[in-house]
């Protein structure tokens, strides 16, 4: 567990028909900065490195993971999840932080800053995203898709990415 909390769950299973079913991975990890490094070890692992959206997926998980440890209750003793989600058209991650008195905001970066450009990452880089703020805690996500007529973001797992 590299020193971090975790516990996983995988809810995905191939369906009869033998297409891409859903897969679902759920992570609970401790709000310290190595666990940012193991949030997108996790996300790499379950789509596999050859997975047509690897790179663009755990570049905004570092990102939205980070803004988890740093900027919320769960960089001060606390946790976050990180939900991975992926079926033949799409990757969606999760990550819910342990709360924050301001929601998470999108102002833009000075030229030298060395922060600031996670959630505009997100918004070049995702399909889709949002932050849902409950009781204080945030969950950002976004999603990938691969749009490109006869692709599919299927991991590689056997199965062919071409239709």
């Amino acid at each position: 567990m590299d020193g971090g909390r975790e516990s996983s769950k995988d809810t995905g299973a191939d369906d009869e028909a033998g297409t891409d079913a859903d897969k679902d991975r759920v992570f609970r990890l401790a709000g310290t900065a190595d666990q940012i490094a193991r949030a997108r070890r996790l996300v790499s692992r379950a789509l596999g490195v050859d997975h047509p959206l690897h790179d663009d997926c755990v570049l905004l998980t570092s990102e939205v993971a980070t803004n988890a440890v740093v900027h919320s209750d769960s960089g001060r003793g606390g946790t976050f999840t990180l939900r991975v989600s992926y079926s033949a058209g799409t990757v969606r991650v999760c990550v819910q932080d342990d709360g924050s008195l301001a929601p998470p905001c999108t102002c833009g970066a000075a030229a030298h800053a060395t922060g600031g450009r996670g959630l505009p990452l997100l918004d070049a880089l995702a399909r889709r995203w949002g932050v849902i703020r409950e009781a204080g805690a945030n969950r950002v996500w976004f999603e990938l898709a691969l749009d490109l007529a006869g692709v599919s973001a299927a991991p590689p797992n056997g199965r062919r990415y071409l239709g």
